[in-house]
């Protein structure tokens, strides 16, 4: 007997099988279509995202634009910190930063710890300190870290 010409429950054994193969490839189809479907959706939740983020760096950035004005800035620095622009008489001319950068520097004040080891000698000496630094007159110069 031939392959080809068996046949079970009336059917050749060549047709039984390419059914059952028809049959595997039209799941495998189907699964791999469910697959995919489900790829799309997380690359459209994705791409939303990624539009929302990009929607709100424009928010954060006009805010940030919104924050950083000048006009507001000095209004908040006049009203909360008492800040003002610098007077063109408190201005330097390049002639005169040359001049103040050759003078020598006034020497800064010398603190002198006594030996003690309790916390009312470091208190004294810190208070002598500060003291000191408010009686030394000002320098135009900023301190040197």
């Amino acid at each position: 007997m031939n392959l080809l010409e068996h046949r079970v429950l009336g059917f050749r054994t060549l047709d039984l099988a390419l059914s059952v193969l028809l049959v595997a490839l039209i799941l495998g189809v189907y699964l791999a279509k469910t697959l995919a479907g489900g790829e799309r959706g997380q690359i459209a939740s994705t791409e939303r995202q990624i539009t929302e983020e990009k929607d709100r760096i424009v928010l954060l950035e006009a805010e940030v634009a919104h924050l950083e004005r000048p006009d507001r800035l000095a209004s908040l620095a006049r009203t909360y910190a008492g800040l003002s622009p610098v007077a063109s008489n408190r201005e330097i001319t390049p002639q005169g930063l040359a001049d103040a950068l050759q003078s020598p520097a006034a020497p800064a004040p010398q603190l002198l710890v006594v030996g003690s080891s309790s916390m009312a000698g470091v208190a004294e000496a810190e208070s002598s300190a500060l003291e000191a630094e408010s009686m030394a007159p000002p320098s135009d110069k900023e301190p040197e870290p």
